[in-house]
């Protein structure tokens, strides 16, 4: 025990007197960067990859538009977030001459891979709504897309919030993996920590711990949101 209690004061002497502090505030900052703002660019892409999936494929535009997405879809489900960070960031970027933040291609990339997910996520809930909503929309003198944005895919998003939230909790663990182009992120934070003070069981316990609060702060928002949904349903 006594062992254990040196392990912690070594440790929080480096966060407090090191002011390690501050990189555990930066990579967790980095952390929730990366995952909110992958989710948000994962929503756009994957309902837009959602439409174009289940749109009728009559006109040669759309089979080609669902080729491409097809294509989308299959690379970024079929490879590691890690190998997709590292193209990115080390092969595609520089050939194309463009400089650019490891956070901000971790942004890029957690986004691209989540649309990928969420697309087939969307993909379901779409096709769970009623087709007289379709219907509908289109007897009232909607086009296609007009009845899919403001009929059906609010509807859809309903249904699949719960699996946004798992999503969404998926993006904040595998952010762990952007230290691998040179991003800050929790995992790295705590890693410097155990290697500049020579031990490393308290920062992971420390690390861990935090990991879990946050999963358990976004399973609560989730289904706050999906509680509040629920309400709105049955007011109607």
């Amino acid at each position: 025990m006594g062992n254990f209690d040196r392990k912690i004061e070594i440790f929080l002497d480096y966060m407090l007197a090191g002011e390690g502090y501050k990189m555990v505030l930066l990579g967790l900052k980095n952390t929730a960067i990366i995952a909110v703002l992958g989710l948000v660019i994962g929503i756009l892409i994957g309902t837009l990859i959602a439409a174009v999936r289940v749109s009728p494929k009559y006109k040669g535009f759309i089979r080609f538009l669902n080729g491409v997405c097809s294509v989308y879809v299959s690379f970024f489900r079929g490879t590691p977030i890690v190998v997709q960070l590292l193209l990115f960031y080390y092969v595609l970027f520089p050939l194309m001459g463009v400089n650019i933040t490891s956070v901000n291609v971790s942004v890029l990339v957690f986004g691209l891979n989540s649309g990928a997910y969420i697309s087939e996520i969307m993909r379901g809930g779409i096709l769970s709504v009623d087709a007289g909503q379709m219907e509908g929309g289109r007897a009232m003198g909607l086009s296609f897309s007009a009845t899919m944005m403001k009929i059906v895919i609010p509807q859809a998003i309903k249904n699949i919030i719960p699996t946004l939230g798992n999503e969404f909790v998926a993006l904040v663990k595998e952010t762990s993996v952007v230290s691998f182009v040179g991003a800050t992120d929790l995992y790295k934070a705590f890693n410097t920590a155990g290697t500049n003070s020579y031990e490393f069981m308290v920062p992971y316990l420390a690390m861990a711990v935090i990991y879990i609060v946050m999963v358990l702060l976004i399973s609560l928002l989730f289904k706050v949101i999906e509680g509040r949904l629920r309400k709105s349903d049955k007011s109607l």
